[in-house]
């Protein structure tokens, strides 16, 4: 049996994170999220997508472009946990995998059919950075894959509570309407690792062109300013 198998990137996702810092830690933590898919045009047929407007989520499973190793470790330390203990590599959704494969199930909004680039799906509540390569799309079954009364292991001790944003009105304007209750779900989720605990320190986040900063105390996270990104 072969030992490799190779590949083919069918498309890219094109979100509102340019870098890793503030995505959300799981797909569906952030249900108002929007993002898009576009396939290569070798995947660009209609009819590989014929019946998928059918379905309302549907699985991606993609590639860690970010993180990928030529070596890989048994044992990771996930942030949730303080960073400090180490959980069995197969037991978390760590990108520092011996393949670096992600998966997620995101609500799709619509299937869009373009003259320029083909079949464009619109979905919501998904964890990606922007320009991710998709490796392959797969329907949700609830029937079949809904647990309700799945054990969560150590994952439910990594449950971050929400935190209560506050962000100025006028500092709020500078964001697109359609866009603010993305954003601010996304800092309500609190995305610092879990061993940073400094009130005095200011975090910034690139989002949807905008550069976010702002600090925590608490349970209250306060947004300083937004600006456009240069």
């Amino acid at each position: 049996m072969q030992k490799e198998i190779p590949m083919k990137i069918l498309g890219h996702i094109h979100s509102e994170f340019p870098e890793k810092f503030g995505i959300p830690r799981q797909s569906g933590i952030v249900t108002d999220l929007k993002a898009t898919i576009s396939f290569e045009p070798e995947f660009r047929n209609p009819d590989a997508f014929r019946g998928l407007e059918g379905f309302s989520h549907i699985w991606v499973l993609w590639l860690f472009s970010e993180t990928m190793r030529d070596n890989w470790s048994p044992t990771v330390r996930p942030p949730r946990l303080g960073g400090n203990e180490h959980m069995g590599v197969f037991a978390t959704r760590s990108p520092y995998r011996p393949n670096p494969i992600g998966l997620s199930c995101v609500q799709l909004e619509s299937v869009e059919f373009t003259e320029k680039d083909g079949p464009i799906l619109h979905i919501l509540g998904g964890d990606f950075l922007d320009g991710t390569p998709v490796l392959d799309i797969k329907p949700y079954l609830a029937y079949v894959e809904s647990h309700p009364n799945a054990l969560g292991g150590f994952a439910l001790q990594s449950t971050a509570p929400v935190l209560e944003v506050e962000c100025p009105p006028e500092i709020l304007e500078v964001v697109p309407e359609e866009k603010r209750r993305a954003l601010l779900s996304v800092l309500a989720q609190d995305p610092r690792p879990a061993y940073q605990d400094d009130p005095k320190r200011v975090y910034g986040l690139s989002f949807a062109g905008l550069e976010i900063h702002f600090t925590v105390s608490g349970q209250t996270l306060f947004v300083n300013s937004i600006e456009k990104s240069k």
